[in-house]
C-alpha cells in the first residue's frame, strides 16, 4: 500500500505559480492537488487528456470554454480533452481542488 498527503509532498514548480502538488503519476492517470489563496488563478491552458475537478474546500470558479461556474465542496466537474480551462478563487477563504488527468498526458498542457 502507498499512501501520500498532500501537506507532507513538495509544492511542484508549474507556470501557474501556485500551489501544486503531485499526489499520483502513473501510466493511467496523474493526480494533482491545488490550493488556491483568495484571488489566485490558474493561467488559461488546454490539457490533451481529459480531466475532471473535485472540490475540497471552498468556492472556486471553474471556467471550461465560456462557461464560468463557481462550485462549491464536493463537487466533481468534468473538462474534456482539447478546451480552455482554468480555475480561479474568487472567494474570500482558501480553496482546495483534486485535478485528474486520465490518462496521464504525454505532451506537455498547452498555456494560452
Amino acid at each position: 500500500m502507498i499512501s501520500r498527503n498532500y501537506k507532507t509532498e513538495a509544492i511542484v514548480e508549474t507556470p501557474h505559480k501556485v500551489d501544486v502538488r503531485q499526489l499520483y503519476n502513473k501510466d493511467s492517470a496523474q493526480v494533482m492537488h491545488i490550493t488556491l489563496q483568495p484571488g489566485e488563478a490558474l493561467k488559461p491552458h488546454k490539457t490533451p487528456v481529459d480531466v475532471f475537478f473535485y472540490v475540497l474546500e471552498g468556492e472556486p470558479s471553474i471556467h471550461i470554454g465560456d462557461k464560468t461556474i463557481t462550485f462549491e465542496k464536493d463537487s466533481l466537474i468534468e473538462s474534456p480533452k482539447d478546451i480552455v480551462h482554468y480555475i480561479s478563487n474568487p472567494g474570500k477563504t482558501q480553496a482546495r481542488i483534486l485535478v485528474v488527468k486520465a490518462p496521464k498526458p504525454t505532451t506537455n498542457t498547452r498555456l494560452l
